[in-house]
């Protein structure tokens, strides 16, 4: 048995005002294994490099991700958006997908850019969120869903809906929970209403929508458009709002490095791709964490942990990304080859710094994501002198735990068209 961090709980079971701080110091005092008992559940922390690579090698079917994330998810989410899925957020990323998305995304920006106009103030993440929405709306709801007041009605119910909230505010989640998700639900009825409305408007131009409107063909016409519609507040929300956190980061770090914000500005999509996973590594706050279906054994440095059907096993990235090594504090884009950090690392295994994951249970989007950020800064930064009106980078939200980092502050810039 490990050691039991005792006093030490998760923020959705007690109040923890930093829960990554409260880690970390329970790593200092136990090691690199250690056991976590909160609320109902118990927890293995795992960061040696052997309980690293033993980790990532769990098979889904034992200990797995999913239902991981669905455990996380339901604490904001209403239970009927899981039930009866037919078309999951993985089945949409292939990479014969990304032309579509980036067509999508084009236009997001020609959109995004009219509404800027030649000059003007906004707040980074909400820029880059609200351009998250757009695309994939567009993608997996039709064009017809990203303009207009259709769009705006969208965004407004995915922003109340938005079940990364389970993690960037897990103390909020017991309020959600003894109101009965009523704003939730409100804001799913919604979706299904604007969504649910547009299942016969399908087209050869929106074949992602398609591909989820033909999944739900032998059903009556009632149960497919609730059918689509949730299918498509479930993608939407599960592949939209990190993606939208990590390009309002990677915007913040260009801002700050010359170098870089020209040459990608100039059209460099393999400077811009590097400078995308640094950014994201640098801003992860994610517990990556696996739930066990079946016991299974872990391999630590001196030892196999037997691990029982019930509990959690996890890892905490921004405990290892910023700190496995000399020199990850620092952010460098040229530390990256292609989707790999450059040797030497220095790193005891690769399994201890990640942006997007490692094996069989890297994002999928992946692809889809370094290409839309890369994208979306070569155009902005051609298009406009931006400047940060901070003064330190943002500070980010203290009690998340999970997902991409958001910021505890507005994050205001001044933007002037190019000349």
């Amino acid at each position: 048995m490990p050691p039991v961090a005792t006093g030490v709980g998760l923020p959705w079971d007690v109040v923890v005002a930093d829960p990554v701080a409260t880690l970390a110091a329970a790593r200092a005092a136990h090691g690199d294994v250690f056991v976590v008992d909160s609320g109902p559940d118990r927890y293995l922390f795992l960061f040696s490099p052997t309980a690293l690579e033993s980790f990532y090698a769990l098979p889904e079917e034992r200990a797995s991700k999913g239902f991981a994330d669905f455990r996380m998810l339901v604490r904001k989410l209403p239970e009927e958006i899981f039930g009866g899925r037919r078309v999951l957020p993985f089945a949409l990323f292939r990479r014969d997908d990304v032309a579509s998305y980036l067509a999508n995304l084009d236009a997001a920006l020609d959109a995004t850019i009219a509404e800027l106009g030649e000059s003007g103030e906004c707040d980074v993440f909400a820029l880059t969120r609200r351009l998250g929405h757009r695309m994939g709306l567009a993608s997996w709801a039709g064009p017809g869903a990203a303009h207009g007041e259709a769009f705006d009605r969208l965004v407004q119910a995915f922003d109340a809906l938005d079940g990364a909230d389970s993690f960037v505010h897990p103390d909020a989640m017991a309020a959600v929970q003894a109101a009965g998700k009523v704003a939730e639900r409100a804001a799913l009825e919604d979706v299904v209403a604007i969504v649910g409305a547009t299942v016969e408007d399908v087209s050869d131009a929106a074949p992602l929508f398609g591909r989820i409107v033909e999944a739900w063909g032998d059903v009556s016409e009632d149960e497919r458009r609730r059918g689509v519609a949730l299918d498509v507040a479930l993608i939407h929300i599960a592949s939209m709002s990190n993606l939208a956190s990590a390009l309002g980061w990677l915007l913040v770090d260009l801002i700050a490095h010359e170098d870089e914000r020209v040459g990608i500005a100039s059209g460099d999509g393999a400077l811009a791709e590097q400078c995308a996973l640094e950014s994201t590594r640098i801003a992860q706050r994610s517990i990556m964490a696996r739930y066990v279906v079946t016991d299974v054994d872990v391999d630590i440095e001196d030892a196999t942990l037997h691990v029982a059907a019930g509990a959690t096993i996890a890892t905490l990235l921004p405990l290892l990304n910023t700190s496995a090594a000399p020199g990850l504090d620092d952010w460098s884009p040229h530390r990256w080859n292609r989707h790999r950090l450059a040797e030497p690392t220095h790193l005891a295994t690769p399994t201890q710094v990640t942006a997007f994951g490692h094996g069989k249970h890297s994002c999928p989007a992946q692809p889809f994501s370094l290409a839309a950020m890369s994208m979306t800064a070569r155009r902005l930064f051609a298009a406009y002198e931006l400047t940060p009106q901070w003064t330190q980078r943002p500070r980010v939200v203290s009690a998340q735990i999970g997902g991409v980092a958001r910021p505890a502050d507005e994050c205001r810039l001044a933007y002037r068209a190019v000349s």
